[in-house]
């Protein structure tokens, strides 16, 4: 037997040898926190006895609960579920250790009704998350997120915390991301999403605001819309060339994610159709599906972790759900439900200024450090290709 069903055991038989521990149990404690159906049931009985004023709920201290109190509760119980017998009673009230204890037996049930429903709405979550990845849509992603997220709310209030997010240390963090399948015809859209940028840079700056590169499920695609971002930011020309020299100095090269031909293939010119704003929605959302797998996953471990207290638990949680949050309300701008902020210094359809491209550029730019500077203030030599080529006078 399970410490959780001895938990379970002890609250009712508490309140069979106390009725009056009801008091400071229903405020807090429902019959679908208890695990085990028949204890859901004699729960109920008893709230139902309770709130019809049954004459055991009004007995002083000192004073025998009258046997009424468990064959009605039986009684009651038993219309509702099969299996209860009038000797159960008896077992409940034979392993409570000690009935003034019921307050502390309830929170027991509760912390493993928490962990219970924490681990049922992840599951949800994350079966949502898989049929909209097939589906190609994330309505059920964002319903079944959302009911989580209140879920976490309501069972804070309930254990008498706050439902904030905090960071879990190292033996509760994010394992290693596994590996998610990825529809064909997303990594076509992305690779026509990136051609269409690299062809029209003037339409990086109507997506730039919610379309990030973690939203690319291939990961050299990440690398090619980072690349087209820092030339963005930078104000330099955009084409294939310049791409593929910002791709290489950013590594993708070398280590294997990109090679030359991919880039130059994926920003050839002539991709220019198609509506780029469309296919980033796309991309947003099929990032969005699969972040709230990831957190799915993340939540359902932590809800697994018996060692955790429910208020650990729920703040672990809702951090773990933090970049679900923030894909969702990317995805809502990109899709119209949410006006895009403005961004200081710019405006939408606008270029970037030109004191931010000079200190972009700047920051690009490899600097001569101090100690190698030349310390004459004379004019600059010329070239020497020019000083070699120049034709001495005839």
């Amino acid at each position: 037997m399970t410490p959780l069903v001895q938990a379970e055991q002890a609250a009712l038989g508490a309140v069979f040898l106390d009725p009056g521990q009801l008091d400071q149990l229903s405020p807090w404690l429902q019959p679908d926190h208890f695990y085990r159906p028949a204890h859901a049931a004699l729960y109920t009985a008893m709230l139902k006895l309770q709130a019809h004023g049954h004459p055991a709920t009004k007995v002083q201290d000192g004073e025998l609960v009258p046997l009424s109190w468990l064959t009605d509760t039986v009684a009651e119980a038993s219309e509702h579920t099969g299996g209860l017998t009038a000797s159960y009673p008896h077992l409940l009230v034979s392993v409570c250790p000690q009935p003034t204890h019921a307050a502390v037996y309830g929170r027991m049930v509760l912390e493993g009704a928490i962990h219970r429903s924490v681990a049922q709405h992840a599951t949800r979550l994350h079966q949502a998350a898989r049929a909209d990845a097939i589906r190609g849509d994330a309505d059920e992603t964002i319903h079944h997120a959302q009911v989580l997220s209140d879920v976490l709310a309501d069972l804070a209030r309930r254990w008498g915390t706050e439902p904030r997010p905090v960071q879990p240390p190292a033996p509760f963090a994010a394992s290693a991301e596994h590996p998610q399948p990825v529809h064909e015809q997303l990594i076509v859209d992305e690779e026509f999403l990136l051609g269409c940028l690299s062809a029209r840079p003037d339409k990086l700056l109507d997506v730039v605001g919610w379309l990030h590169p973690g939203d690319f499920a291939d990961a050299g695609h990440k690398q090619i819309y980072r690349s087209l971002s820092a030339l963005h930011h930078r104000g330099e020309p955009i084409d294939q060339l310049t791409v593929l020299w910002e791709t290489q100095r950013r590594g993708a090269l070398s280590d294997g994610v990109l090679d030359a031909e991919r880039v130059l293939r994926i920003c050839d010119p002539l991709a220019t159709g198609g509506a780029v704003e469309h296919f980033g929605e796309q991309v947003v959302k099929a990032s969005l599906v699969r972040t709230a797998a990831g957190s799915a996953r993340q939540v359902r471990a932590l809800a697994d972790e018996e060692s955790l207290a429910p208020g650990r638990l729920i703040g672990y949680a809702l951090h773990a759900l933090g970049p679900l949050d923030e894909v969702r309300r990317r995805w809502r701008i990109a899709s119209g439900a949410e006006p895009e902020p403005s961004r200081p210094g710019s405006s939408p359809g606008v270029s970037p200024p030109a004191s931010r491209i000079d200190a972009a550029r700047s920051r690009s730019r490899p600097h001569r450090s101090a100690a190698t500077a030349p310390a004459s203030t004379a004019a600059p030599q010329p070239p020497l290709l020019d000083r070699h080529t120049r034709r001495s006078p005839s």
